[in-house]
């Protein structure tokens, strides 16, 4: 089973580019992490198939891992971009200082859930390091350029996971 290509919307247009212009700033970024607890309410509804974040065109999945400390089912709307038959996700934390729950739940259970276009999708989660994360980084960077807004704003490496359609 693939992760299928979903996006709600187009890109280029007004609203779209507004959109991205905003969220690359702090007060953007500010008021996408206020809007995030109704917007995974919104998308994990519509499986994966609508935002709150608006019909912008960027692609975007629920991703379901398990808590490393609780053991409980975590959901977090997260923004992708595809390598092949796999996807790119990026810890990014909206540039803050500390990396976000998420991707420590991937390190400790790296086999996990995506939720995108109203389809579940099981995949099994590798930490890219050194040349990889750097071109998966790349990666996202050129199809949503805010997240070069958010390496700016701290000094941590940033986590970039390849996830991968699992048998």
């Amino acid at each position: 089973m693939t992760i299928p290509d979903y996006s709600w919307g187009r890109r280029g247009t007004l609203v779209a580019n507004v959109a991205q212009k905003f969220a690359s700033t702090k007060a953007g970024s500010w008021t996408i992490r206020k809007l995030m607890p109704l917007d995974r309410k919104l998308l994990v509804r519509t499986r994966g198939r609508k935002t709150i974040l608006g019909p912008v065109g960027a692609p975007t999945l629920v991703l379901e891992t398990i808590g490393r400390k609780s053991g409980l089912p975590r959901l977090s709307p997260l923004l992708y971009t595809r390598d092949g038959d796999a996807v790119i996700v990026v810890g990014s934390n909206f540039g803050q200082e500390h990396h976000p729950a998420w991707t420590g739940n991937l390190i400790a259970h790296p086999e996990v859930r995506v939720i995108s276009g109203g389809v579940e999708v099981p995949v099994v989660a590798e930490l890219l390091t050194g040349d990889e994360a750097a071109a998966g980084w790349q990666m996202m960077v050129d199809n949503i350029s805010v997240y070069a807004a958010y390496k700016s704003r701290t000094d941590r490496d940033i986590r970039v996971f390849r996830l991968t359609p699992s048998a």
